[in-house]
Formats: structure tokens, C-alpha cells, sequence
């Protein structure tokens, strides 16, 4: 981890940063889900199902909102996939670029929701627009978390957290944190820190965010994604994917 950048430079620093973004996207969903049409635009699995419901004819459940959102993000994770690549060979800082695009995306969406439809929410008929921005947005940030390489913490769902968390406390049912191995510990951290990001942001977006109608909440998430990002740049100027840990 010595060639990593000082934001990334240590397992409790990767921990710190991967909760706060995992925080981010459980309020980015709070915010989509219930100002955007009943859409998630970081949780690709519930577009996935939706989509499925819409083509079945079943539930009342659209089938334009939840198709732009797995479009936007698919393309948002390949074209930051290749760009990132690029940065990497040549030894760039990718991760801060990688929440700087995020954050821009986020601000536009945020932007065309105001232009649209002032400080309320974003009416269903008319949200596509936002939808792609704030999605493709979400894609991004999973091929950039992707290369942090922090097991258990993908930032955008939870499910394995859970099942990896349930499974260790299974396996050391008397362990506490202080009687398992430092490895243990930070697996365990990290898990919980998964489970407890999402629902905190999923209140967070709730009751701090959604009151504030669609175009202001995203803008406020997008100032939080570029602050990381500027504590990034203070970094090296050299970076290079971080090694992959063990779980």
C-alpha cells in the first residue's frame, strides 16, 4: 500500500473513505427511490427486478425508468473503467478523478432537476433525464471503488456484507473484536460498516435530503463525493491500484 495514495494509504483510511461513499449511495438511493419514480440509481440489483416486473405486465411497475438506469450505469462503469485503466498505466492519480467525474455527473443531475422542476421533487413523467445523470453517476463510482480493492465494501449494496458478517459470527460465535486476529477485525469492521453505511444513508437521504426536493439533495451529496475527492488530490501525485487484500 506504500504507492498508494495517502488517502488510500492504510487499511483504516480505505475503511474510512469506502463507509462515508457507502453512506453516499444509500442517501443517493433514498433520494432517487422517493423523489425520482421509484427507481434505485446505485442499487443496479432493484432496477434489475423492477425492469423485470415492468416487462411481466405485473405490479404497476414502469419499465422506461428502471431500463435508462441499468443502461446509464453499465455505461458509466465501462467508459470509467477505460478511462481509469488509461490512468493507471500511466501512473496518474485515477481515484480522485474518479469522484471528481462522479461528483460532476451528480451536479448536472442536481442542476437539470432545479431547471426542471425548482426545489420539489422530480415528477415521474418527466425524471429520465435526471435519472440517466444520476445513474451513470453511480456506475462510475463502481468502477472506481472497484479498484480500491477493499473486500466486503463495494459501497452500492450490502447483501454479502450481511452474509459474510452472519456467517464469521457464526464461525466465532464467543470472539469479540478483541479476541480475534487484527485480519479478523478489519473484516468484520468492514462488513458492518457496509450494513450500517446503507441504512444510515438510507435515513440520512430520508430525512435530511428528501426534504429538500431532488436537484438541492443531489447537489449536496455531490459536494461531499468532490470533498473526498479534493482530499485525494492533496495525495501523491503518483498512484497506483492498490494491492488486493485478503477478506
Amino acid at each position: 500500500m506504500s504507492d498508494a495514495s495517502p488517502v488510500l494509504a492504510t487499511d483504516a483510511r480505505r475503511v474510512a473513505v469506502m463507509t462515508v461513499l457507502t453512506v453516499l449511495a444509500g442517501a443517493v438511493d433514498a433520494v432517487s427511490f422517493l423523489t425520482m419514480g421509484k427507481v434505485f440509481c446505485a442499487l443496479a440489483t432493484g432496477n434489475v427486478l423492477f425492469l423485470s416486473f415492468g416487462l411481466a405486465g405485473e405490479g404497476d411497475v414502469p419499465v422506461a425508468r428502471p431500463a435508462i438506469a441499468i443502461g446509464a450505469f453499465i455505461a458509466g462503469a465501462a467508459v470509467a473503467g477505460v478511462v481509469l485503466t488509461r490512468l493507471t498505466e500511466r501512473g496518474r492519480p485515477w481515484f480522485p478523478v474518479g469522484l471528481v467525474c462522479e461528483a460532476v455527473l451528480l451536479v448536472c443531475a442536481g442542476a437539470l432537476a432545479l431547471a426542471r422542476h425548482g426545489t420539489g421533487a422530480v415528477p415521474a413523467q418527466d425524471d429520465r433525464g435526471v435519472v440517466a445523470l444520476v445513474a451513470l453517476a453511480m456506475g462510475v463510482r463502481a468502477s472506481t471503488v472497484l479498484r480500491v480493492h477493499v473486500p466486503g465494501m463495494p459501497t452500492l449494496l450490502s447483501q454479502t456484507a450481511i452474509a459474510e458478517l452472519i456467517n464469521d459470527v457464526l464461525r466465532h460465535p464467543g470472539a469479540a473484536l478483541r479476541g480475534l486476529t487484527a485480519k479478523q477485525r478489519l473484516a468484520r469492521t468492514r462488513w458492518t460498516a457496509t450494513v450500517g453505511g446503507i441504512f444510515s444513508g438510507g435515513v440520512l437521504g430520508t430525512l435530511l435530503l428528501v426534504p429538500l426536493g431532488t436537484g438541492r439533495a443531489l447537489l449536496v451529496i455531490a459536494a461531499a463525493v468532490l470533498l473526498l475527492a479534493v482530499v485525494g488530490m492533496a495525495g501523491s501525485p503518483r498512484e497506483r491500484e492498490p494491492v488486493p487484500d485478503g477478506p
